[in-house]
């Protein structure tokens, strides 16, 4: 049996911040911030917004192919079995899962609800474990995979280096197991995944407040607040390696070579890392799909509201075969080859 997308959605915030409106704050600039990052705005959520309020939106559109009417998402809610929500954000630290909100507000109560935080590699780690979940179980048949972020409030917005990169968003797919084979002639949907970590980077990409590590005290002054903080340059050179590698085993797993891929769906970080993991592979830039001009790095979410973006342009064709790649805290890695 295998495991296709059947539906796909995206939400992002209506405030659309430039490079320009950030240097009216910052000591930076549009010229800067497109030439080291490839970013030309992003979108910010304001404070009323949480993160399952943006995964919700996402997972409507998922969920009605796009109508997105609240009386065809909540009917169609029904059908889930699983909801699986990748996120470094979430609502509330511990519990309840961001997912278990999502639930709620959906009326899915009939679905399991769990978040996955795997940093911006989130949505494939999300993608690969609501597969599993369906694919080793007699009754379940239909799942929700959503990629949620609010990186704005847990970007530092005195730091230069690092705020101009984030944004907020999400997307959503919904996934459903059919009669389709997945190996052989007229196989379908989710064919490969490879998932990886390398934990001795940890420190290159963290949070340090707010946890169990360094817990908030009643009194205390914070001297270290809740924010992102990012070794650029190891965080770039992991990110290159793992794009190669994983990109290259995804294809030599499978046989294939870089003509057989319709499209390359690389996790929106830094245009500058596509471009590299481009050059060392031999892949032309047109083989890859970028959007990060408009959204910059929405973490976990923006390989789904790629997808989503693609699939409702018209450039996602039955029969396309393609790759998703990603990398982010934790260290973690991971890819996904999927024929559309």
């Amino acid at each position: 049996m295998a495991i296709e997308i059947i539906g796909t959605g995206k939400a992002v915030p209506p405030r659309r911040v430039t490079n320009d409106d950030l240097a009216r704050t910052l000591d930076t600039g549009d010229e800067w911030i497109r030439s080291h990052t490839g970013i030309g705005a992003r979108h910010i959520a304001d404070e009323r917004t949480a993160c399952s309020d943006l995964a919700l939106e996402a997972a409507k559109e998922a969920l009605t192919g796009g109508d997105g009417r609240e009386e065809a998402a909540l009917e169609a809610a029904k059908t889930l079995d699983i909801i699986v929500l990748a996120t470094a954000t979430a609502d509330y630290y511990g519990c309840p899962s961001t997912a278990c909100v999502v639930q709620e507000k959906l009326g899915a109560r009939q679905a399991a609800a769990m978040d996955v935080t795997a940093g911006c590699t989130g949505f494939i780690y999300a993608l690969e474990t609501a597969a599993g979940l369906l694919a080793i179980s007699k009754t379940r048949k239909r799942a929700l995979v959503i990629g949620s972020e609010l990186l704005s409030r847990v970007a530092n917005w005195e730091d230069r280096s690092t705020c101009v990169l984030f944004g907020d968003g999400a997307g959503a797919v919904v996934i459903e197991k059919t009669e389709a084979p997945q190996e052989g002639p007229g196989r379908r949907g989710l064919l490969r995944t490879i998932l990886g970590a390398d934990g001795s980077g940890a420190e290159h990409l963290i949070i340090r407040r707010g946890g169990t590590r360094n817990p908030f005290k009643a009194g205390e002054t914070l001297e270290l607040p809740v924010h992102l903080e990012m070794n650029g340059q190891a965080v770039y050179n992991f990110a290159v390696k793992a794009f190669t590698d994983t990109c290259t085993r995804l294809m030599e797993e499978d046989g294939l070579g870089i003509d057989d891929i319709s499209l390359i769906i690389p996790h929106q970080a830094n245009a500058r890392i596509v471009q590299a993991a481009g050059k060392r592979l031999g892949i032309p830039e047109e083989k890859f799909f970028l959007n990060i001009e408009e959204y910059a790095n929405t973490s976990s979410a923006s390989i789904p509201i790629a997808l989503d973006e693609l699939n409702r342009g018209g450039r996602l064709k039955r029969g396309d075969l393609i790759l998703t790649i990603a990398f982010g805290g934790g260290l973690t890695y991971g890819g996904n080859l999927i024929l559309w």
